[in-house]
């Protein structure tokens, strides 16, 4: 049931994943970090696929399928990358960390302070039970990414097997 219904299912769950991002954002001012920003690029993508699908009736929809395929590990990459920050395991991206430098003069702390963002990608502004949002967004990229999958084998795969 939930493969039958799929392609409203993702609409569902990007709309509420965006919207709760945005809400954060512009509601609640909890400001994201870079890599925060870059887990928000594959709903706006698959977003469009799904407008595409809904709007394109005999158009060859298992290309967006498959550029969905490629958003939701693109997301994964930087989710799970996120969530290697926050726990001390990975680096962050340059720019994306609150240490400052030792510093001679105070042009250069300023420089260094100017250059640095606001929100450190290492820190976790918000939590459900102790889950960070980018461990959160990390499993619902990985149910979209295994049901999108099942949806291709199940609508595009199955049907090869049978032409043979």
């Amino acid at each position: 049931m939930i493969i039958r219904n799929w392609t409203t299912l993702l609409l569902i769950i990007s709309l509420i994943s965006i919207s709760s991002a945005l809400i954060a954002e512009y509601f609640f001012n909890l400001q994201p970090c870079e890599l925060c920003l870059k887990q928000r690029h594959p709903y706006y993508l698959i977003l469009i696929c799904l407008i595409l699908i809904f709007l394109l009736k005999n158009f060859y929809k298992i290309w967006l399928y498959l550029v969905i395929q490629f958003a939701s590990v693109y997301g994964l990459f930087y989710s799970i990358w996120h969530v290697g920050v926050e726990n001390k395991i990975l680096r962050g991206p340059a720019g994306c960390s609150a240490m400052l430098t030792n510093s001679e003069n105070a042009s250069d702390l300023k420089a260094q302070i100017l250059s640095k963002q606001v929100v450190s990608c290492d820190e976790v502004i918000w939590s459900f039970f102790g889950i960070s949002a980018a461990s959160i967004n990390t499993l619902v990229l990985l149910v979209i990414f295994i049901l999108n999958a099942i949806y291709l084998y199940n609508y595009y795969g199955i049907k090869k097997e049978k032409r043979v």
